[in-house]
């Protein structure tokens, strides 16, 4: 059966199309080409011609021309549209031109990495000329090192070895730094929040490095669709560039579907799992033997979806292994099986986290399904490019949940489709992260007195005078020099602002390596007792060190799995702005939070089900960020005449509601902001909302929270007002225990007091 039938199918299937919001079918679109550029190598363009590249799509000819006159480039066009070409074309002229010159490409994973070099190596081998292209990250061999710094003309590698493997040891890769003549930064869009500001950092330290070789590199960006791709590469490498987004590439029919779970008790707005919707959708395309990719939020849902799944193809007589899970936390062999299992057809669904989102090569796959909206504009198309990529018909549906978030976008698909994708927000400059930087920039280099790193010369001295006082750099003269007996690089997770990460260890296997997590979220998914999922497999964890960084893990069978409730306390240590707004005030600051992981709730596969609890015992842990909130005056209850009980109902339900539209206006992961409501604040003693970021130092979302008050709250008001329930549900204030008959109601006083 072919995808054109599963569409008819479903098209007369009633009850399928009673649960739709909306169906909307996307034209195929035609190629526009425009030729090789004359200024290419003609035995270069000979090489793509004889790959069967005959021509150049619009946008690929407009850049590699403004590549070859010296401009920086970003080039933003959809998910598979060949933006390769657009730096790989100048960057193998010039090398041809110039057998000394260097290129540098940046990918933010590895599994991209690994990809890019197999095509390059291949079109390297049509040309007939000697390039040597490299992998160079953590899993190059001790032994190909030398080999990679010395013949290496392209080096293909992540920022993490960038930063860790590269800069620091700059000494020997001086053929390198000499004659850098490109850096490629591919999927910049991935770079917002915490990991663009370390990109920044990163790149600062690379280009300082240059100009003490005498070299003065060209940046070429690739990125999927954003709002202010252009303004968002020259935060990120500090340059002009110039914008390339004229796409030629053709793309096939695609048909968008957004599928709301039916209503299972109107009284609590509670709808039918999305998970099972999802697993039951994907089961009849794989007994249709149709290709598939099924997107999950969050690591756990993937393993529930991967368990669902293996069973249904096991029911139907078949290897279980045509289904496959795929997240963060595999490791490297596994997730290339995966790919290679994918392209060779011989897996037929897989399910991903926002791993498989990026351009990996996967082949094309017919249909794409995402369990839950990916929390933001950008993401759902990229995540949407992965069905129907070589100009055939796709499939693409969104099953929502129960999540505010969800319930808006499916129930108002106009937003979504007329909606220019969202801006990302990158903050170059966070403290915490640009002195680890200059740190690990002085370990580099000594900085001389006069020196800018990202800030202007006077702040850049302050930080290095503090570092000195700390005993941390000497200042001899008018340099100041590395002198702790640390290597400051090993310290930075480029990915968080936590440095290192938890290994998840099997003891009834001598202790083998199952998977990695990151430092902060380690307390909440491995702690004693907590049942892990790796490829559906089911482990408790047994101990949980967070000093020696290792949990301890042993399979079991049991019909569960858990989830961690977390206390939080915050407080305010600084206010950068406040103004009042409606009859509240809203402000942005510095905030101190503290948080306890206290129990963990056994919830039954299937039925989703709570079957029991159990108590963690972890120590608390602390951290500063930043964070927008908004203060209602004291007194309201006798303003609104209500108990002060149901003034705490519709703060909680406030808070729940704020936490799931903010993602949308300021362009960041669900996971990257936390919220918290209270009766009175420490502070100020008002009845306070706060939405606080989830990284050390913030990146930036607090004050674009502030900037966008106005938009923010409008959405909670259209949430809260539009939403079908009587008193409130989990698809407007969240789980109706916590907020109670008058939540709703209260909050949507609250919201619009606020306006």
């Amino acid at each position: 059966m072919n995808v054109s039938q599963i569409i008819d199918r479903l098209k007369g299937d009633a009850e399928f199309r009673s649960n739709l919001t909306t169906w909307q079918t996307l034209p195929a679109r035609p190629a526009r080409y425009a030729g090789f550029p004359d200024a290419l190598n003609p035995r270069l363009v000979q090489a793509f011609q004889n790959r069967g590249i005959h021509d150049l799509y619009t946008h690929q000819r407009q850049s590699v021309e403004a590549a070859l006159a010296g401009e920086n480039v970003c080039v933003v066009t959809p998910t598979a549209s060949g933006k390769t070409l657009c730096y790989n074309l100048p960057v193998l002229h010039r090398i041809m031109e110039n057998p000394k010159a260097r290129a540098l490409y940046l990918f933010p994973t590895k599994a991209l990495s690994q990809d890019q070099v197999h095509e390059l190596t291949s079109t390297i081998e049509d040309v007939d000329v000697k390039i040597g292209t490299y992998t160079f990250d953590g899993d190059t061999p001790a032994s190909a090192r030398k080999a990679v710094r010395n013949a290496g003309h392209i080096i293909v590698t992540n920022p993490d070895m960038l930063h860790s493997g590269i800069l620091p040891h700059h000494t020997i890769w001086i053929k390198l730094f000499e004659n850098l003549e490109f850096v490629v930064i591919d999927e910049l869009h991935h770079y917002r929040g915490v990991f663009g500001s370390h990109l920044a950092n990163v790149l600062r330290r690379l280009k300082r490095i240059c100009r003490f070789y005498g070299s003065d590199p060209k940046f070429i960006c690739c990125s999927a669709t954003i709002a202010n791709p252009q303004e968002m590469a020259e935060r990120i490498i500090e340059k002009p560039v110039r914008l390339v987004d004229d796409n030629g590439a053709p793309a096939g029919e695609k048909h968008f579907l957004f599928y709301n779970p039916p209503v299972v008790n109107a009284e609590l707005g509670i709808r039918r799992s999305s998970v099972n919707e999802a697993a039951r959708l994907a089961a009849q395309l794989l007994s249709k033997e149709i290709q598939s990719i099924v997107f999950a939020r969050s690591r756990l849902r993937v393993e529930i979806l991967t368990t669902y799944l293996k069973e249904a193809v096991r029911r139907l007589g078949r290897d279980h292994n045509l289904v496959r899970g795929y997240r963060g936390g595999y490791l490297p062999t596994e997730r290339r099986e995966i790919e290679r299992g994918l392209r060779e057809g011989k897996v037929m669904a897989v399910v991903s986290t926002n791993a498989l989102e990026l351009g990996i090569d996967i082949g094309a796959l017919d249909v794409c399904i995402m369990t839950g909206y990916a929390g933001n504009v950008a993401s759902t198309w990229q995540q949407a490019g992965r069905a129907g990529r070589r100009n055939s018909v796709a499939l693409i549906v969104l099953v929502a949940t129960s999540a505010p978030l969800d319930q808006y976008i499916v129930n108002h698909p106009a937003y979504f489709f007329d909606q220019a994708p969202e801006s990302g927000t990158v903050d170059t400059n966070n403290l915490i992260i640009l002195t680890s930087h200059i740190k690990c920039g002085a370990f580099e280099l000594p900085f001389v007195e006069g020196e800018a790193f990202g800030l202007d010369a006077m702040s850049t001295g302050e930080i290095l005078n503090y570092l000195a006082e700390h005993r941390v750099l000497r200042k001899t003269r008018d340099k100041w020099h590395w002198s702790a007996d640390t290597y400051p690089a090993e310290e930075i997770s480029l990915r968080t602002a936590a440095p290192g990460n938890v290994v998840i260890l099997d003891t009834s296997d001598n202790g083998r390596v199952i998977g990695e997590i990151d430092y902060f979220s380690a307390p909440v998914m491995v702690y004693q007792n907590a049942i892990y999922l790796h490829q559906s497999a089911q482990y408790t964890i047994d101990a949980l060190d967070l000093e020696d960084r290792k949990a301890y893990a042993r399979p079991v069978e049991v019909d569960y799995y858990t989830d961690a409730e977390v206390k939080v306390d915050l407080k305010v240590l600084d206010r950068f702005q406040e103004e009042p707004s409606g009859g509240a005030i809203k402000c942005c600051g510095e905030l101190s939070v503290t948080w306890l992981p206290t129990i963990y709730k056994k919830i039954k596969f299937g039925t989703h089900e709570n079957v029991g609890w159990g108590e963690i015992h972890l120590p608390e842990q602390t951290m500063h960020t930043t964070g927008y909130w908004i203060e209602f005056p004291q007194g309201i209850e006798e303003q609104f005449q209500i108990e002060r009980g149901e003034l705490g109902e519709a703060l909680h339900a406030l808070a729940h509601t704020l936490r799931q539209v903010a993602p949308v206006q300021v362009l960041c992961d669900p996971t990257d902001l936390r919220a918290q409501a209270m009766l009175r604040a420490p502070e100020s003693e008002k009845p306070t909302v706060f939405l606080y970021e989830s990284l050390p130092g913030g990146v930036g979302f607090s004050e674009k929270l502030l900037a966008h008050h106005r938009r923010l709250f409008e959405a909670a008001v259209s949430l809260l007002s539009e939403c079908s329930c009587k008193e409130g549900c989990p698809s407007c204030v969240g789980p109706t225990l916590e907020v109670g008959k008058h939540g709703k109601n209260g909050a949507l006083r609250l919201a619009k007091l606020a306006l």
